[in-house]
C-alpha cells in the first residue's frame, strides 16, 4: 500500500511584539533626550533657515546696512559658485586634506590606544597625560607653536635635520610649497585630534572581555584572526563614532589652515572650504555667496556622514 506523504504548511511568521518594559524604556529614553534635543534643535534650526535664506539673496554689505534693498536670485548663488573652477579645486584639497587628517588621528590614535592597553600604569598615565595636553591646547596656540618649530630660520626642526647632516634643511621653509604646507597643518591637526581617537578606543579595548579573547586563542585562532574577528566587531561602533566625530571636525578646518597660511597660502593655493567661504562671505563681502558655500558644505558633510554610516550598518548587519 502506496501513502501520499502530506505536504506540510508552516504557519506565517507572526512579527514579534514589542513587551511592554521596552516600550516603557524607549518612552523613558525619549523623555530624557527631549531637552537635550529641544535646546539642539532650538540652536540649529533658525541658523540654517537664516543661511538658506540668505543664499537665495543678493546679499552684501550694502544690504546687511540697509542702504540697498534686497534682490532675490533662487539658486543664482549655487550657479555661481557651481561655475567657479576655484570652487572645485579647493573642495577636491579639502577632500584630500580631510582624508589625510581622519586617517592619520585614526592610525595613531587606534595604535596608541592598543599600546596603552599592553604597558603598566607607570607608562599608561604619562601616555595619557601627554594626549590630553595635546587635546586640551587650543588651536590658535598650537598653530603658533608649530609655525615657531618649523620656522625656516629659527625652527628646531630645521636644525636638528642640519645638525644630522641634512645641509639641504637650513633655512627650509616649509609653508612655501603647496603640498608640505598641506603636510604640516594636517601633522598639526592630527597631534591635536588623535587624543579623542585614543581615549575612545582605549574604552572599547577595555571593553572587550578577556574570557573571549582567551578561548579564540585556546582555539588556535591567532593574533591577527582574533583581532579582526572578535576584537574588531566589538569595537566597531566606538571605531564608526570616533571616525565620524573626525570627519565632521577635520572637514570644517578652519583656524590652523588659516593661522598657518596666513589666510590660505600665496594666491590661495592652500585654501580649504572654510576659509575659501569666510573668504567670499567676509573679506569678499558676498554674504550670499558665502551661504550658498555654507549650504553646499553642510549637504556635503551630511553624505559624507550619511554614506559612512550606511556601510557600517550594512557590513555589521544592522539592515
Amino acid at each position: 500500500m502506496v501513502t501520499k506523504e502530506i505536504p506540510r504548511t508552516t504557519a506565517p511568521a507572526v512579527p514579534a511584539r514589542r513587551s511592554p518594559r521596552r516600550r516603557r524604556d524607549g518612552r523613558a529614553a525619549l523623555l530624557y533626550l527631549a531637552p537635550g534635543g529641544i535646546l539642539l534643535l532650538a540652536m540649529l534650526v533658525y541658523p540654517i533657515y537664516q543661511l538658506v535664506l540668505i543664499s537665495f539673496y543678493d546679499y552684501g554689505q550694502p544690504q546687511a546696512v540697509g542702504n540697498a534693498p534686497l534682490v532675490f536670485l533662487g539658486f543664482g548663488n549655487y550657479v555661481e559658485l557651481l561655475e567657479n573652477l576655484q570652487f572645485w579645486e579647493v573642495l577636491a584639497k579639502t577632500l584630500g586634506f580631510t582624508a589625510v587628517c581622519v586617517v592619520g588621528s585614526l592610525a595613531l590614535g587606534t595604535g596608541l590606544a592598543v599600546l596603552a592597553t599592553r604597558v603598566r600604569a607607570w607608562a599608561r598615565v604619562p601616555l595619557f597625560l601627554a594626549a590630553l595636553a595635546a587635546w586640551a591646547t587650543p588651536a590658535m596656540a598650537g598653530s603658533y607653536v608649530w609655525l615657531f618649530l618649523f620656522d625656516a630660520d629659527f625652527g628646531l626642526v630645521n636644525e636638528v635635520l642640519s645638525g644630522l647632516g641634512f645641509t639641504g634643511m637650513a633655512n627650509h621653509s616649509w609653508t612655501f610649497d603647496t603640498y608640505s604646507t598641506f603636510g604640516l597643518v594636517a601633522a598639526e591637526v592630527i597631534w591635536c585630534s588623535f587624543p579623542f581617537v585614543m581615549v575612545t578606543m582605549y574604552a572599547g579595548l577595555k571593553g572587550v572581555p578577556e574570557e573571549v579573547i582567551e578561548a579564540a586563542y585556546l582555539d588556535g585562532a591567532s593574533t591577527w584572526r582574533t583581532t579582526w574577528s572578535i576584537t574588531l566587531p566589538m569595537v566597531r561602533p566606538l571605531l564608526t563614532i570616533a571616525t565620524i566625530q573626525s570627519i565632521i571636525w577635520d572637514f570644517k578646518i578652519f583656524t590652523q589652515i588659516y593661522v598657518m597660511t596666513n589666510g590660505g597660502g600665496v594666491a590661495g593655493r592652500n585654501l580649504v572650504l572654510n576659509v575659501f567661504a569666510y573668504q567670499q562671505a567676509f573679506a569678499g563681502q558676498e554674504y550670499g555667496l558665502g551661504a550658498a558655500l555654507g549650504v553646499v558644505m553642510t549637504l556635503l558633510l551630511l553624505s559624507i556622514t550619511g554614506l559612512y554610516v550606511r556601510s557600517q550598518r550594512r557590513s555589521a548587519g544592522w539592515v
